[in-house]
């Protein structure tokens, strides 16, 4: 009999986690024989929990909030998507026993706006608002789409600045406070915030999103987010949850641990009529 290799995704909090039955679904789909389990770790003990995770034989883990730093720092080896966003939330232990960190979260965006939902990113105009570790995870993967112009805003105005300043050297990006936003429109505006997680919004300005606009919220629940309906009242031409992401991102990390790429599609689908029931 064949043991499963062993995977997991580390959090706190973390019960309300979907990737173990994302996971699932991925290896029933591709053959793959593994366990994929969530486990709650404080950041006070991240470091111990991996390295007991590892000792005992597990092949790779998923990091979320709040430990993505920290799986940065512990990384032996970064990606060069994963040096840029400095969080790492996928760790894979390389055949020398070494640990890869990289990160999936901008790629696994990108593709379900670009593959999912036909959203254009050439010559765009985007706005991300938050300047923290969320944000620092997508900005690289947008600017490699070709937008036209980024804009990073956020309650304390240095920080976006800051932020933006590191990654001037890919593309036209700029960072500001929200009182900066009036009169400026864009194509494609991303939550990055974690105000949805509390019923909250943004001061945002009126008129802010263009004519066909879309709204992206990576924050995702059963409900519309705040910001998903934020989104709708403005007359989005879509608005919509981060739930597609979480699934790419997973398809991503699954992909760099097993060497093959599940069909996401299908669990997209599945987990969108669940939440519907």
């Amino acid at each position: 009999m064949t043991v499963p290799d062993q995977y997991a995704v580390f959090g706190d909090p973390i019960k309300h986690s979907k990737s173990p039955r994302i996971h699932k679904i991925f290896a029933e789909q591709t053959g793959q024989v593994l366990e994929y389990k969530a486990q709650e770790v404080p950041a006070k003990q991240f470091s111990e929990a991996v390295a007991v995770f590892f000792a005992n034989g597990g092949k790779g883990l998923n990091c979320t909030i709040p430990l993505k730093e920290l799986a940065w720092a512990y990384a032996d080896v970064k990606t060069e998507r994963a040096g840029m966003a400095k969080a790492v939330n996928t760790l894979a232990l390389q055949p020398e026993g070494s640990l890869l960190g990289d990160n999936t979260d901008g790629i696994g965006l990108v593709t379900d706006l670009i593959s999912n939902h036909g959203v254009t990113l050439v010559g765009s105009s985007v706005l991300i608002l938050g300047a923290g570790g969320a944000s620092r995870g997508i900005i690289a993967p947008l600017l490699e789409k070709s937008v036209q112009t980024l804009v990073i805003a956020n309650r304390t105005i240095d920080k976006a600045i800051n932020l933006a300043a590191e990654f001037q050297h890919q593309g036209a990006i700029t960072g500001c406070g929200f009182n900066d936003l009036k009169g400026q429109q864009f194509d494609l505006i991303i939550n990055a915030t974690s105000t949805s997680l509390t019923g909250q919004l943004p001061p945002l300005p009126e008129a802010l999103l263009s004519k066909n606009g879309v709204c992206y919220d990576l924050a995702y629940s059963n409900e519309p987010t705040v910001f998903v309906k934020w989104g709708e009242d403005n007359l989005a031409l879509k608005s919509l949850d981060g739930l597609g992401m979480l699934v790419e991102q997973a398809a991503e990390a699954f992909f760099i641990w097993r060497g093959i790429r599940p069909k996401t599609r299908p669990v997209i689908e599945l987990l969108n009529a669940e939440r519907k029931l």
